[in-house]
């Protein structure tokens, strides 16, 4: 029987992504798996390498797709990407050495470059190598340092004024700490042990079920670090330069509004004792007069944008 693998990368996909990104995906190096998730009715494409595990989704959504690739993730380690963004190649080793050093952390923050997705210059060339885990040194201060991440302050006391006035801006998100789970290296044992609980948490009355679109990116990581929280933890530590994750920043008129204080219930829901949480969803929910009129101004740049790339 194989080694469990070490990392495994997975990725929610409609199975339309490029022969280079595949490829360079691929060249990942050392004892990793790849869990790749389509949608129902997609057709999966051929992919010889044996780290590959295919999987097709019973339900579309981007979430559910991801559910599941993390709920088939074999490895030590788990990260998530999209299928238009690329990794270091030597990631699966950094992680190793990482966790071997700070056997204690949860997750790993990667440095991550946003590039526009017509900067192929950018885009395509070579990664530089990473630096040695144990050569740096632990220190908020910017720089070649491993700057470490504290656990959200989830226990912070709930702003009352939100309820008379829920256009309060945030100030608790201020910090070093992280929200998201995308492009970050997160022990697999954390993941899977809140993966239940979030299943049971989306199950609304009996038998009927909600699972919002979108807005999960930050939903899983969030709901991780709740699952598990110990006031003051350090749970990780952010890498330096260089860039060991490239994202692909699309045309805005590609990318739909994205309704945040939905799956923000489902936070609310599931640890209504952390005052952290409760603003956040009320903040969120400020922003519903602005997501509906740019959900219609999307849909009409949207349409021109397309109208004007296909002639």
């Amino acid at each position: 029987m194989p080694p469990a693998p070490i990392l495994s990368i997975v990725t929610p996909t409609r199975g339309d992504f490029s022969a280079d990104w595949l490829r360079r995906l691929l060249e990942v190096r050392g004892n990793v798996q790849f869990v790749m998730v389509y949608p129902p009715g997609a057709i999966c494409q051929p992919i010889l390498d044996r780290r590959v595990k295919a999987i097709k989704s019973p339900y579309k959504g981007a979430m559910m797709q991801r559910f599941i690739a993390l709920l088939n993730a074999d490895g030590r380690y788990v990260i998530n990407i999209d299928d238009d963004d690329f990794i270091h190649p030597d990631v699966a080793d950094v992680a190793a050495a990482y966790f071997e050093n700070y056997p204690d952390s949860v997750v790993l923050r990667l440095l991550t470059e946003k590039i526009d997705c017509q900067d192929f210059q950018n885009i395509e060339r070579p990664w530089e190598p990473i630096p040695q885990v144990e050569t740096l040194t632990v220190s908020s201060s910017e720089g070649s340092n491993l700057r470490p991440i504290p656990i959200v302050p989830l226990d912070i006391a709930f702003d009352w004024r939100y309820l008379v006035w829920p256009f309060l801006p945030r100030r608790d998100d201020h910090a070093p700490h992280i929200e998201n789970f995308n492009t970050k290296i997160w022990r697999n044992d954390y993941v899977q042990k809140a993966l239940p609980q979030l299943s049971k948490t989306m199950r609304l009355w009996g038998v009927l079920t909600w699972i919002p679109n979108s807005g999960d990116d930050r939903l899983i990581g969030l709901f991780i670090q709740a699952y598990s929280f110990k006031q003051g933890q350090i749970i990780g530590h952010w890498l330096p330069t260089p860039g060991q994750v490239r994202f692909i920043s699309q045309h805005p008129a590609l990318k739909p509004p994205r309704y945040h204080f939905l799956t923000d219930f489902l936070l609310v829901k599931g640890f209504p004792q952390y005052g952290y949480l409760w603003n956040l969803f009320f903040n969120k929910l400020s922003y519903l007069p602005r997501l509906l009129a740019k959900s219609l101004l999307w849909k009409l740049q949207n349409k021109k944008y397309r109208s004007d790339s296909s002639d």
